[in-house]
């Protein structure tokens, strides 16, 4: 009989805690939740007040009962499940399971598993949070009755299994919403003008750009106007008009968010967010660290605040002036979000003095990536500023003026150690770090070396990223940190949306879904009452709102919607778009329908006829190799490749590069590797089978011996 029993949610976990805590103790594992609501159907009894109808999930029954024989023979039983919502929820449910008293004080939470943390939380049991219980709760109840009030909606004038959410229904809009907004735009015309001007003294040479006329600032939209202003400068004397000298710094972001993590992440190592959240989870849960023992490296990483610990402040002033000296320590406080839950600190290394490079051998290959950029992140969030020598030069040809800028770093500060990336402005923001100019001196003259105008367009908004979606989620207030990475998985997963050299783009199917939603649930698939449900949520978590009241409020208007959509489109059938393929079944022209992979062809004549055929993509070059159609084809990894309609029959062309008109082709062996993996896996299966008869014969013949 154990003292005490400690049930966690993953098994790493227990494994990590069962080192540090003496005496007769066990830490089990509930693998994450053991009741949630039932998924053949809606579980929540509307008529009974938005009762959840809670049952315990399949395929548990076994662990279930492991528990409650655990539970029955220990003298205490700790719930010591993830410190965030869902992890109070999960405790309720484990309370509920093996009859534990929502008031009995068997919660404990580590923001970090260390052995000191651990051994102190213990030390500090509580009652489980019934206000966080119940805020989760109420999401979970809330989404329930969306998903399954709207889905069927889909599923009659789209196609069935179709899924309808709130939060992921606004993530597809605001990547349609983006699609269009590209789709739509127009360029615009403009021009830039620059020198490249040489100071003799120092036989140095740099550029200025053109900034306007009689010192107003002058936007070029035509070549009419740049031949204007380089006809009046043909001939004039570029002389210094003014220098402005000054100091620039530049402070370090702060330690990481949840979301700040999965963007820098994707960024800076081209993680997906859900691999991002499964190394943070390993790094969080404990790892195998020589003469350290099994020890969690990072506090908790769903987090929206980027407040730490004193002691952690601390431990980072001794490591920066040690080693980088004591100017290079200043200590920070940064501002958390208005909407920011604040429960966690910032994510931070668990021990400063693990450093990356020290512990290298016992991670892995990504978790030591994430964990260098989290370590490396948090120390130069305390360090010092970096210091620029700024110059800003104006330069004076008759009355046009031309504007030179240069710095240089003076003080490196927390540059020494991270630099914060960004989406876009990369190569803008090197060359101006790199940008130096000569001495000069007012009313200097420079020797003009040539002149160049430059025509542009200016561009539409970029495709979101994984990385830019979580930034606008988070800014418009939908979802939480624990919500962005399942978000975009799912709508990935229906394949709404698809990912095409990390840009988000919708897919056919998620076009005609976003419209169907939008013009029929317009006041719940928006980003404004989606940010207002989730601030109810915070107010739920709080104690300041019951989690019905919310749930009522929302329930009234959305029946009344739903009913009036359902009636409004009994009778409306969407216009199937006609193809010009005709079915060489029936002779009808075929139709373009949505399916789980995207849009495809069939007859309109179902089910007296059930053709249907994958759409063709074709490119207007011709076969390089037999003159016929070269066909357009996607891999499993969604990376496009080339093959002639031909192929395999009587030609052999495919290819990872579109062929181009006139040129000669030679065959690429990697393109068919897909091939040859399936034939060496039907080879191993073969090889399988045969080893598995000759076994069988040999075990006959030693039975009649």
């Amino acid at each position: 009989m154990a003292d005490k029993l400690i049930i966690v949610e993953s098994p790493a976990k227990a494994n990590t805690i069962k080192k540090f805590l003496g005496g007769n103790t066990k830490v089990v594992a509930s693998m994450g939740h053991i009741r949630d609501l039932p998924k053949s159907k809606m579980g929540v009894d509307i008529e009974g007040d938005f009762e959840p109808e809670y049952i315990n999930i399949r395929g548990k029954g076994d662990l279930i009962k492991s528990l409650k024989k655990e539970a029955s023979s220990a003298k205490q039983v700790y719930l010591a499940t993830d410190p965030d919502r869902e992890g109070e929820a999960i405790a309720w449910h484990l309370a509920h399971i093996l009859e534990i008293p929502e008031d009995s004080v068997c919660r404990v939470t580590f923001n970090e598993i260390t052995k000191e943390t651990v051994q102190e939380s213990m030390k500090h049991p509580r009652k489980i949070d019934l206000d966080v219980k119940d805020a989760q709760q109420a999401r979970r109840v809330l989404d329930r009755i969306v998903g399954y009030k709207m889905s069927p909606v889909l599923w009659k004038k789209v196609k069935r299994g179709l899924s309808a959410g709130r939060v992921q229904s606004v993530a597809v809009k605001l990547i349609v919403d983006r699609e269009e907004e590209i789709e739509k735009f127009i360029p615009k015309e403009y021009w830039n003008i620059y020198v490249s001007l040489l100071q003799e003294k120092s036989k140095e040479a740099f550029e200025a750009h053109y900034y306007g006329k009689n010192g107003k600032k002058q936007d070029i939209h035509t070549k009419e106007e740049v031949d204007t202003i380089l006809k009046d400068i043909e001939k004039a004397k570029f002389i210094v008009d003014n220098i402005k000298k000054s100091e620039k710094k530049r402070t370090p972001a702060p330690p990481f968010t949840t979301s700040t993590m999965q963007q820098e992440a994707s960024r800076k190592l081209g993680f997906t967010l859900k691999k991002t959240m499964s190394v943070a989870q390993g790094l969080y849960e404990g790892v195998k660290v020589e003469e350290k023992g099994t020890v969690g490296l990072i506090t908790y990483m769903r987090t929206d605040s980027t407040r730490i610990s004193e002691e952690a402040r601390a431990a980072a002033k001794k490591h920066i002036v040690k080693e980088y000296g004591e100017n290079y320590y200043e200590n920070r406080y940064y501002k958390t979000s208005k909407d920011a839950q604040d429960a966690h600190e910032a994510i931070r290394p668990t021990y400063v003095e693990l450093e990356p490079e020290k512990i290298k051998a016992s991670l892995t290959s990504d978790q030591y990536k994430l964990y260098k950029l989290i370590y490396n992140r948090f120390i130069a969030s305390q360090m010092s500023a970096a210091i620029f020598d700024t110059v800003a030069v104006d330069i004076k040809a008759n009355d046009y003026l031309f504007k030179a800028n240069g710095q240089t770093l003076k003080f490196k500060g927390f540059m020494t150690l991270y630099v914060e990336s960004e989406d876009s402005k990369k190569e803008e923001n090197k060359k101006e770090q790199e940008n130096t100019l000569p001495e000069l001196k007012e009313k200097e003259e420079l020797k003009k070396q040539k002149i160049e105008p430059k025509q542009s367009f200016t561009e539409p908004p970029p495709r979101y990223t994984e990385a830019s979606l979580v930034k606008a989620l988070e800014e418009k207030g939908i979802g939480r940190p624990s919500t962005y990475s399942p978000t975009i998985t799912t709508i990935l997963e229906r394949r709404y949306v698809e990912k095409e050299q990390k840009q988000l783009m919708p897919t056919e199917l998620g076009k005609v879904v976003n419209n169907l939603l939008v013009e029929n649930f317009h006041d719940i698939i928006n980003v404004e009452f989606t940010a207002k449900i989730e601030e109810e949520f915070d107010e739920v978590a709080e104690g300041k709102e019951a989690w019905k009241q919310v749930i009522r409020e929302f329930y009234e208007p959305f029946k009344v919607t739903v009913e009036k959509v359902e009636k409004e489109l009994e009778h409306v059938k969407l216009e199937e778009e006609v193809s010009d393929v005709p079915c060489e079944k029936c002779g009808r022209m075929m139709v373009y329908k949505y399916g789980r992979y995207g849009k495809f062809l069939a007859c309109p004549g179902y089910p007296e006829c059930k053709n249907a055929k994958p759409i063709i993509e074709t490119i207007d070059v011709p076969c390089p190799v037999c003159g016929g159609k070269v066909q357009v084809r996607k891999t499993k990894r969604k990376r496009n490749y080339y093959i002639c309609e031909n192929n395999p029959q009587s030609c052999n062309y495919i290819s990872w590069n579109k062929p181009k008109l006139g040129e000669k082709w030679e065959p690429e062996e990697n393109v068919t590797v897909e091939t040859k993996k399936k034939t060496s896996k039907k080879a191993t299966k073969t090889t399988k089978k045969a080893k598995t008869v000759k076994t069988s014969k040999t075990k006959r013949k030693a039975n009649k011996k």
